[in-house]
């Protein structure tokens, strides 16, 4: 049997598609690019007025739907650098949890919830798409405590305060005190270092006329540091020290203001004692 021949498309109906095609094809290239400067267009000037609001607003949520549909939603979350920010209060501070629209989780408002926490210093915030959330945080390291003004806080290495109530656990810390010992408390910690046996005898560091410090040690020693070259000062009591015990001594401070000299401060001496009083004498009696 006689195989029908395919009819060939009449030649004018050839040559009208091939003066159309680069027309589409530019049209495709060039017309999308258009849409979206127009739908960006037109959603700026709906987002002016309350009724194009709502109208964005249910197109938003219309589009997080679509995209939960298609599987864009929270499976995983990576916490990096978490040391003391319980887990529950960084969820709460991302607004996310498994199964929300990924897209609904805006990193810049989840890093600036994340960065009003007292131990988190800053915060990145990732989406890796289908469904991971990426977190990675810098956390406060407690310095010591900042006593001014009547009241206590806790200070981090910049002195920044660190904003917690309770202080009980942290009361193996330095005490600064001062208006201004929390931004110097970071340099005269580094500087107490140099002499760790000694630093560890240290239980207060007060602040006198912003310029220099006075040390507690043991809760009962003062240490007059000079405003000069606390560094060599502190070197030089260790060194008397380990080759003195000077601090065994029975002394209330001392001053190593001056450069070529260090002044002790006896405790004064306790009163003496009054004398006994003489024993009664025995009622005379007659000897055996």
């Amino acid at each position: 049997m006689k195989q029908r021949a395919r009819r060939a498309a009449p030649p004018s109906r050839r040559r009208r598609w091939r003066r159309i095609a680069p027309i589409i094809r530019r049209s495709a290239r060039w017309g999308l690019p258009v849409l979206l400067v127009a739908g960006g267009v037109g959603a700026v000037m709906l987002s002016r007025f309350p009724e194009g609001q709502a109208i964005l607003a249910r197109a938003g949520d219309g589009a997080l739907v679509v995209s939960a549909r298609l599987g864009l939603v929270v499976n995983n979350i990576e916490v990096e650098g978490r040391q003391t920010t319980d887990v529950a209060t960084i969820m709460d501070a991302l607004s996310a949890g498994r199964g929300t629209p990924i897209l609904a989780v805006s990193p810049s408002q989840a890093k600036e919830q994340l960065e009003r926490l007292p131990w988190v210093r800053s915060a990145v915030i990732e989406r890796r798409l289908p469904g991971t959330l990426r977190v990675r945080l810098v956390e406060r390291h407690p310095l010591a405590v900042w006593q001014h003004g009547g009241k206590q806080d806790l200070i981090d290495g910049e002195g920044a305060v660190i904003g917690v109530s309770d202080l009980g656990r942290f009361a193996r810390l330095p005490t600064v005190v001062g208006d201004d010992a929390a931004h110097h408390a970071r340099a005269l910690i580094d500087m107490l270092a140099r002499e760790p046996e000694l630093a560890a005898r240290v239980t207060a560091a007060v602040r006198v006329d912003e310029r220099r410090w006075n040390l507690q040690l043991d809760h009962r020693i003062e240490v007059l540091l000079p405003e000069e070259n606390p560094a060599a000062a502190w070197t030089h009591l260790a060194l008397l020290q380990r080759t003195d015990s000077v601090l065994q001594r029975d002394i209330q401070a001392v001053d190593l203001r001056l450069p070529d000299r260090v002044v002790l401060r006896v405790n004064a001496a306790a009163p003496a004692s009054e004398a006994a009083p003489a024993k009664k004498a025995h009622p005379p009696g007659k000897s055996t």
